[in-house]
């Protein structure tokens, strides 16, 4: 990864940090600092499976393997990266939209599902 790539990967983080930080402004100081590593994870988590999803969209979903004479077609690494991330980052921002009020509640929340349902691999 280039230095600019990782920059722009950066700014994307903090983007998405701050997106979600927004939503937790009325909440107490000392509550909303508690759900600072939760909010970090989260982003991290979002921004490494854009960047997975694109990858498996370019590359696909699996690889011509070769080991000795044999060869076959095997499901790439990232499949696996992914599928454990998409897991975790929906329970990571289930904790966190459970916890807002109900007015924005529902929205972050269809914002989720339409994220998760974007990413749904087709094996």
């Amino acid at each position: 990864m280039s230095i600019s790539e990782q920059l722009e990967r950066e700014k994307k983080i903090k983007q998405e940090t701050n997106r979600v930080k927004k939503l937790y402004k009325d909440f107490e100081k000392d509550k909303a600092k508690v759900l600072e590593g939760l909010i970090n994870e989260a982003a991290f988590m979002k921004i490494s499976l854009e960047e997975l999803r694109s990858d498996l969209i370019k590359k696909g979903l699996t690889e011509l393997f070769e080991q000795g004479e044999q060869s076959f077609n095997r499901e790439r690494p990232e499949v696996k990266i992914y599928t454990s991330f998409m897991q975790r980052y929906s329970g990571v921002m289930k904790q966190l939209i459970d916890l807002l009020p109900p007015e924005i509640k529902k929205e972050e929340a269809d914002q989720l599902m339409d994220f998760i349902k974007k990413g749904k691999l087709n094996k």
